[in-house]
């Protein structure tokens, strides 16, 4: 019940999107916008400066050509600067307005250059006289400095913006960080853990929101959790008096086939509700280990022997652990049950310090099994279903939460064959805590 629980909460931070890289991408993200924001206003900048410039060297040549004009009305002769008559090089659109007898300025591009301004005037005998100027050095020099100025503060923008995403994806990262190191807390089983509580702060974004739907969440599946082990429990608990009530009068029977296949089906039914009483008071949290000093090599060869003198036990290396031996031997009977029962001999036992490894030489364990972890009542895969409810391994598991140990599983294939190819047997290992758990509610959890 509880890896079911801890794998929808993981399965809903997943779902939430929480990933790394976030503080970068938003600064990346910010950039972005800042650089093109930047661009977008000194091409304006700059253009608008340069419109602005031009207009005001068109004004100037206007203000000569008119000066000019005059001058050469009063004395007959050209007396001011870049002035000429019917000057060949005049732009054609320019001399046909002066022809028309308009007076006009015009501008004309030079590639890689400065332009040139030029401005026409129609003169009383026909001709037109004209003025050729270029862009003023000071003009340039101004035009350039403003441009050196955007493009300094384009990357100062940059940088800024860059920065800012820094802070402000930092601190969004590190309170979705704090919300999923607290909802793996819960998943582990710590039921006063709050994601909201977690991630703390004093401005409210979306990542509250995120928190409280995760709270939410975690309090109606512990509620739904909670209410299934409670039914479960009672049933179990009210099966138990007429099953042993079933078991009774059957032995009363006379002798014969038909009772004991009425014995032999009795027993199952009292082994099971056992089973599911057992598996409701783990799913409590409520079992505590009774701790004694054992050898547990010791230990396990004489159990073992006691139970099945077949299976061969070897203890590589002896150690003193402090745990409950009858969770202990539970979990070790439950094991070899399993081994026996769905895989083949021969079945070895080895002891290595602290750590318990069973092994059968079988067709291995079912793959939801080895990504999962053990279910109730999933006896796994067809060549290794058919027999028992999948409560063995369940209950193998939650005696080992109590003891603070972790048991994994997995299967036997040759060196260098791929996970698709057949295994040659399963091995369950049970790694006993270097500290013995405690007995003032701690409820050491299994970790997969």
């Amino acid at each position: 019940m509880r890896g079911y629980f801890r794998r929808l909460v993981a399965a809903s931070v997943d779902r939430a999107g929480i990933g790394t890289g976030l503080r970068w991408k938003l600064s990346a993200a910010i950039a972005l916008v800042g650089a093109l924001v930047a661009i977008a206003l000194s091409l304006v900048v700059h253009n608008a400066a340069r419109v602005s410039m031009l207009d005001n060297a068109r004004d100037l040549a206007d203000e000569r050509i008119l000066i000019a004009q005059r001058n050469y009305e009063l004395s007959g002769r050209l007396n001011f600067p870049n002035t000429k008559i019917d000057d060949p090089e005049l732009p054609e659109e320019l001399r046909e307005r002066a022809e028309g007898g308009r007076r006009a300025t015009y501008v004309a591009d030079r590639p890689g250059g400065a332009p040139d301004i030029w401005a026409a005037v129609p003169l009383k005998n026909g001709h037109v006289m004209s003025l050729h100027s270029g862009f003023t050095d000071r003009s340039s020099d101004i035009l350039k400095d403003l441009d050196q100025a955007l493009v300094i503060g384009s990357i100062a923008v940059v940088l800024g913006g860059s920065a800012l995403g820094v802070l402000i994806g930092g601190h969004l990262s590190r309170r979705l960080r704090k919300a999923a190191t607290a909802a793996n807390r819960v998943a582990k089983g710590e039921t006063d853990v709050r994601v909201r509580e977690a991630i703390g702060g004093v401005v409210r974004d979306e990542t509250d929101d995120l928190a409280s739907a995760v709270d939410a969440m975690a309090d109606a599946l512990r509620q739904r959790l909670e209410a299934e082990r409670r039914v479960t429990a009672d049933i179990a608990h009210e099966l138990r008096t007429p099953v042993t009530g079933l078991l009774t009068a059957a032995e009363l029977l006379p002798p014969g086939r038909p009772t004991e296949l009425v014995l032999d089906r009795a027993k199952a039914m009292r082994t099971l509700v056992e089973d599911v009483l057992e598996v409701a008071r783990l799913d409590s949290a409520s079992e505590r280990a009774e701790l004694q000093d054992i050898l547990l090599g010791q230990f396990v060869v004489r159990r073992v022997r006691a139970k099945d003198p077949d299976v061969t036990v070897r203890v590589v290396h002896e150690s003193e652990v402090t745990t409950d031996p009858r969770r202990l031997e539970r979990v070790l009977f439950n094991l070899l049950a399993n081994a026996s029962r769905h895989g083949r001999p021969p079945i070895e036992v080895t002891v290595e310090g602290r750590v318990v490894r069973v092994r059968d030489h079988g067709p291995g364990f079912p793959e939801a099994l080895l990504a999962e972890g053990p279910s109730r009542f999933r006896t796994g895969s067809a060549d290794r279903a058919g027999r028992g409810h999948g409560l063995g391994l369940t209950i193998a598991a939650g005696q080992a939460r109590v003891l603070g140990a972790r048991l994994t599983f997995r299967n036997v294939r040759p060196a260098g064959a791929p996970d698709d190819a057949p295994a040659e047997g399963a091995v369950a290992v049970l790694w006993l805590p270097e500290h013995a758990p405690t007995n003032t509610g701690s409820y050491p959890v299994l970790a997969q």
